[in-house]
């Protein structure tokens, strides 16, 4: 297991992301079921030129799955996947490069000037800590020979990386879901923000509701 530090400016980010975007914590759906989209079409890119093997049959989905029991939110797709390297490199530097940029120019701002500049800084990924107190990610890349990965935070300046347990190309990204969040195990609130964020998405969009991990 690796261990490392996202950034040393990062450690009062998690505290002002779950109070400053505090009224619209539901955008971290839109965000995380933006990425597994983002993944699938990237994907299908890939495949259209050639650098890419699919099945012609193959049926691509995000799906988002409420453990009740274990208070755990799980956005899945089926798309491009991350090896290890590009786990560090999208998750620990680019996406919380963009992090801290909105931590920079939100003082001053309303709420809802705040929430809504959230995707200009590529925040996206780190919404998730507005409901999660612990958020993993386990992918597996389309790369021929590539290893499962999975990286995982506990809202902090820490992370951890280690071999994944993904058997199938694609990313799950587990929410281990806070006091924050837990209306969001609430299939009624869910189904609410799938509907305000995710209607239009470019990939068809699944959500299933279990009670235990192996149902």
């Amino acid at each position: 297991m690796a261990k490392g530090n996202i950034s040393v400016d990062s450690e009062n980010l998690f505290p002002i992301i779950k109070k400053w975007l505090y009224s619209d914590k539901d955008i971290f759906l839109r965000e995380l079921v933006s990425n597994g989209c983002d993944a699938v079409t990237k994907l299908k890119k890939l495949a259209s030129i050639g650098e890419a093997q699919i099945d012609e049959n193959e049926k691509f989905k995000v799906t988002v799955s409420i453990f009740k029991d274990a208070k755990k939110l799980v956005i899945s797709d089926n798309g491009i996947g991350m090896t290890a390297d590009e786990i560090k490199k999208y998750i620990n530097q680019i996406a919380f490069s963009g992090a801290t940029d909105f931590l920079s120019k939100f003082e001053g701002k309303t709420e809802d000037e705040g929430s809504e500049i959230i995707g200009h800084f590529g925040l996206g990924f780190y919404s998730a800590f507005m409901v999660a107190d612990t958020v993993e990610i386990d992918s597996l890349s389309y790369q021929k020979g590539a290893e499962p990965a999975k990286w995982r935070c506990n809202g902090g300046i820490d992370y951890e990386m280690e071999a994944g347990e993904r058997t199938e190309r694609g990313t799950t990204i587990t929410l281990f879901i806070g006091a924050d969040g837990e209306e969001f195990l609430n299939e009624a609130t869910l189904y609410a923000a799938m509907r305000k964020y995710c209607a239009f998405m470019p990939v068809p969009i699944f959500v299933d509701v279990l009670k235990e991990e192996t149902e």
